[in-house]
C-alpha cells in the first residue's frame, strides 16, 4: 500500500522528508497517525521516527520551518525521553530516534538503546499503532506494516506485535491503553491478549496511579464508556484500583426478595449520561452516584432491600476516592459530590405534590449545578418497564418546569440572604457568636419557606422578631 497522495496533501511530509534527506536520516511516520489516518479519522498528533538522533532531526525542520514560513518555531525537547516536539499551526509534531527497549521485572521503565525501524515497530504496543510509512525519496509513502496491522483495522482487534505476555508484563500500562482503544474504536481485544490481561492484571499495581487514571478517563469519554468499564471488570483491571466500583457488582437473594445489580444498573446510568454530555465530570457523577449501596445494603422481611442514606454516604466517599485515583481535589470534586448527595432529591420530588419550600431548597443546594443534576436523575431511571420510564421523565418535566417558575420569581439559584452576618452584629451589637449564626441561619429558613421574601425590608422586620424572641433589642 502506498499513501503518497494522501501525504502530499499536507505540506508537513514533504518538509519533514526535503529535511531528512538532507541530513541523510532514514525517516518515517509511525503509530497513532498512521492508525487514524486508514481509519479516516482527524488527527493533529504526528509522530515521526527517524534512524539516528530525532532531536537533531526536530531542529533541522524548525529552522526549515522558519526559512520557509518566516517566523521562529520553539523546539521543546524531553533529554530524559529522546524526544523533541514542534508545534505548528494545530499540529504537534513529535520527533524520535528509532530504539529497542529491555525491562526489569520491578519498573516499567525500559532500558533504551538505539535500534532500526524493526526494533522500532516490535516495541509497539499494539498491531495497529506498528505500523509506519516511509518519507524516504526511494520509498515515499510506502506502507511498512510488518504485523498485519490494517488486517486487524479491517477486523476491528486490538492484538499485541509479540507475545501478549511479554508486552504486558514489560509495561503493565498497555493493558489499560488496550482497553482504552477498544472502547474509544468500538474493537474487540483478540482472545489471547485478553487472557494476557486476566494473567497479569496484577501487574498493574507497579503503574504510577497518576498514569492508570489518564486512560480511564479517556475510557470515561469514550462513547460508550459501558464497554471498556466490562472489559476494565472481566479483565480483573478495575479490581486493581477500583475495589469501591468492583463492589456494586453481584445480586442477593433473600427470601424471594432480589435487589439489581448496581454495577450494570451505573454503566447503564453512565451511558445515559453520555448520551446527552461529554462532561467528564458529569460522568464521574453517574459513576459514583450509587458508589455507597454496598456499605449501606439492609434487608428488612417486610420492606425488602434497603440502601438508607446512601447518598449522604456516598458524598462522604467522594474525597477518598479522588484523593486515591489522583482525581482533582478542587471544585471539579465538589461537583461530583454535590451531584452525589443530591442524586434522590428530584426523584423524590416526583413522587409526591411539589411545593415551593422543596424547589427553593433544591435550587439553593444545587446552584449552578441544577441542570447538571436533573441530567443525572433522568439518566438514573433505567427500569425495563417503559410505561414507568415514561411517566418519571414526564414527572421530571413538571418539576423542571415549576423550577423555571420560583427561580424566576425568587432568583433562588446562588441564593445569599440580603441581611449578613455583620448586619446582624451591627444591629446588635455582637460579637460572633452562635446566636448570630443562629439568627442567619432562621432567616434562610424563612427565605426558603417562602415566609418572607429575600428583599431587606421584609428580611429585617422578621431578624427583629427573632431578635426579640431571644431577647435583644436593636442598639441605637
Amino acid at each position: 500500500m502506498n499513501l503518497k497522495d494522501t501525504l502530499h496533501s499536507n505540506p508537513i511530509f514533504s518538509l519533514v522528508a526535503q529535511t531528512a534527506h538532507q541530513m541523510q536520516r532514514e525517516t518515517y511516520v509511525v503509530g497513532g497517525y498512521v492508525r487514524d489516518l486508514l481509519l479516516k479519522r482527524s488527527s493533529k498528533d504526528i509522530d515521526f521516527v527517524c534512524v539516528g538522533d530525532g532531536i537533531s532531526l526536530a531542529k533541522k525542520v524548525a529552522e526549515n520551518l522558519k526559512t520557509q514560513e518566516g517566523h521562529t518555531t520553539e523546539v521543546a525537547i524531553f533529554k530524559n525521553f529522546g524526544t523533541a516536539m514542534v508545534k505548528r499551526e494545530d499540529y504537534e509534531l513529535e520527533f524520535v530516534g528509532a530504539r529497542k527497549e529491555s525491562y526489569q521485572r520491578d519498573s516499567r521503565k525500559p532500558i533504551v538503546e538505539n535500534g532500526t525501524l524493526q526494533d522500532d515497530q516490535n516495541r509497539r504496543d499494539f498491531t495497529i499503532n506498528a505500523m509506519a510509512i516511509s518519507l524516504n525519496n526511494d520509498s515515499f509513502g510506502e506502507l511498512i506494516d510488518p504485523f498485519d496491522g490494517v488486517k486487524d483495522l479491517k477486523r476491528k482487534m486490538i492484538k499485541t506485535p509479540l507475545d501478549p505476555a511479554i508486552t504486558f508484563s514489560d509495561d503493565p500500562l498497555r493493558m489499560m491503553r488496550a482497553v482504552r482503544f477498544a472502547s474509544q474504536l468500538g474493537f474487540d481485544i483478540a482472545p489471547k491478549t485478553f487472557d494476557a490481561l486476566i494473567d497479569h492484571a496484577e501487574r498493574l499495581q507497579i503503574v504510577s496511579q497518576e498514569r492508570i487514571t489518564t486512560e480511564l478517563n479517556k475510557i470515561i469519554l469514550s462513547s460508550p464508556p459501558s464497554y471498556g468499564f466490562k472489559l476494565l471488570f472481566h479483565s480483573q483491571l478495575l479490581h486493581q484500583f477500583f475495589p469501591e466500583m468492583v463492589a456494586l457488582q453481584g445480586v442477593e437473594t433473600i427470601e424471594g426478595k432480589s435487589h439489581k445489580d448496581n454495577f450494570y444498573h451505573t454503566l447503564q446510568v453512565l451511558d445515559n449520561v453520555s448520551q446527552v454530555s461529554d462532561d467528564l465530570w458529569l460522568r464521574w457523577a453517574a459513576i459514583l452516584h450509587d458508589i455507597a449501596k454496598p456499605p449501606t445494603k439492609r434487608f428488612h422481611p417486610k420492606a425488602g432491600w434497603t440502601f438508607h442514606g446512601h447518598e449522604d454516604r456516598g458524598a462522604r466517599m467522594v474525597p477518598h476516592i479522588f484523593r486515591r485515583l489522583k482525581l482533582p481535589l478542587d471544585q471539579k470534586m465538589k461537583f461530583v459530590q454535590k451531584l452525589v448527595r443530591l442524586h434522590l432529591r428530584p426523584i423524590a420530588l416526583v413522587k409526591k405534590e411539589v411545593t415551593d419550600s422543596a424547589i427553593r431548597r433544591l435550587l439553593y443546594e444545587a446552584g449552578d449545578s441544577i441542570e447538571a443534576l436533573m441530567k443525572l436523575c433522568r439518566a438514573d431511571i433505567t427500569s425495563k418497564n417503559h410505561s414507568r420510564v415514561k411517566r418519571y421523565l414526564q414527572n421530571f418535566d413538571r418539576v423542571e418546569q415549576k423550577m423555571q417558575l420560583v427561580e424566576e420569581k425568587d432568583h433562588l439559584r446562588n441564593f445569599q440572604p440580603v441581611i449578613t452576618g455583620e448586619d446582624i452584629m451591627t444591629t446588635f451589637n455582637l460579637k460572633p457568636s452562635r446566636v448570630v449564626g443562629e439568627i442567619k441561619s432562621a432567616l434562610r429558613e424563612a427565605v426558603l419557606d417562602g415566609k418572607i421574601r429575600n428583599e431587606r425590608e421584609e428580611a429585617y422586620a422578621y431578624m427583629l422578631k427573632i431578635a426579640d424572641k431571644k431577647g435583644l433589642t436593636p442598639k441605637k
